[in-house]
């Protein structure tokens, strides 16, 4: 079932600026719907990584960059669906190729616990799009009652096993489960996600180069690359200090360069913060926090939020938002991820980059 937030059409005068950044345990919005997030990771962090290139390379279509639908709006909709399209193309034609010359296919093993029907959604998604490239998935579906012990067998046996080259645990975990021992038992040659501290800690450091990167945060500097964004001696603001997005998001703007703050639920002001940023990366979790008087005229927005509102016209009964709000933030930024369609969308695709580059790293193929 989805919990809902009512939250006022951040289109209305009236509720400009009213939004205030609270902690996110004091929202009512359906927790698993940000847990797509966490599903996303890009190659291995280097110019020695193919794919990473491939990922990271500018989109020079004419069609790039579309101009956002109302004629009020002047913002340019950057456009995540169709990028990860063309990364998946790309991913499909370099597993052809080494198939075709070493005889490898990449594999990538699921975990699931339970049976949260958002989480189970997930995961035939990600089956789908391995089917589709030609990853071979693996999966395991375990009941809710399983012990933490039975989940870290099979991790166990993915780690040792040659034909597994990426292993993804579903989240959240049963509340019985500790979600960090679980992680961590994740091999770090195999970790797709990008969770496991040692590639953290890589991240953090100069000089250092994790395996994987964190992948939602990975998907918002894909689709600035993608969009030709500089990112170099700009101003960035990231809202949100999550291990998974926040924290990782600041510290790839800060390896490009930029110049990072971080606004979370107990800074004081963020509106004053947020303004003055050159690039924003929202993913603090709250529907249509960011208003347009938050943003800095000509800036580039991120928006990573997925929110669940109530919708009495919708068949769902709901309707998805970002955290920034959408119909403002056009009539400010030059340039605006939507939500569904933006950061979401890179989410997969991130992930089959990760299985395709540790497969390769695996079988040293270039």
């Amino acid at each position: 079932m989805v919990s809902t937030l009512i939250v006022p059409d951040c289109s209305s005068s009236t509720a400009a600026g009213a939004s205030s950044f609270v902690p996110v345990n004091k929202v009512r919005i359906r927790r698993s719907v940000f847990h797509v997030h966490q599903q996303i990771s890009i190659a291995r962090w280097g110019p020695k990584a193919s794919l990473l290139n491939i990922a990271t390379r500018r989109l020079f279509s004419p069609m790039a960059l579309t101009v956002a639908s109302n004629a009020e709006t002047s913002a340019k909709v950057i456009d995540g669906k169709s990028v990860a399209k063309h990364i998946r193309e790309e991913i499909s034609i370099e597993i052809s190729r080494m198939k075709e010359a070493i005889g490898v296919i990449p594999g990538l093993a699921v975990v699931l616990v339970g049976d949260r029907k958002d989480s189970a959604t997930y995961v035939r998604n990600k089956k789908k799009a391995c089917d589709d490239v030609g990853i071979k998935s693996y999966e395991i579906h375990l009941p809710e009652d399983s012990t933490e012990q039975e989940v870290l067998k099979y991790i166990s046996e993915f780690n040792d096993d040659p034909s597994i080259h990426g292993i993804l645990v579903q989240l959240p975990l049963p509340r019985h489960m500790n979600e960090e021992n679980v992680l961590n038992a994740v091999s770090i040659d195999k970790d797709v996600d990008g969770f496991h501290p040692l590639n953290i800690g890589r991240l953090a450091m100069r000089g250092r180069e994790p395996m994987f990167v964190p992948c939602t945060p990975k998907g918002c500097i894909v689709l600035l690359h993608r969009y030709g964004v500089t990112i170099k001696g700009k101003r960035a603001v990231v809202i949100g200090r999550s291990n998974i997005v926040g924290m990782p998001a600041a510290l790839l703007l800060q390896r490009e360069d930029a110049t990072v703050t971080i606004v979370h639920s107990r800074t004081k002001n963020p509106e004053e913060i947020v303004r003055q940023a050159d690039i924003i990366i929202s993913a603090a979790g709250q529907p249509n926090m960011v208003r347009g008087s938050w943003i800095k005229p000509g800036a580039v927005i991120i928006d990573v939020g997925i929110n669940p509102v109530d919708d009495p016209e919708s068949p769902r009964g709901y309707r998805l938002v970002g955290d920034v709000c959408y119909e403002e933030a056009c009539r400010v930024a030059s340039a605006i991820t939507p939500v569904p369609g933006g950061v979401g969308p890179m989410t997969i695709a991130m992930l089959l980059s990760n299985t395709l580059s540790s497969a390769k790293r695996a079988h040293n193929f270039d």
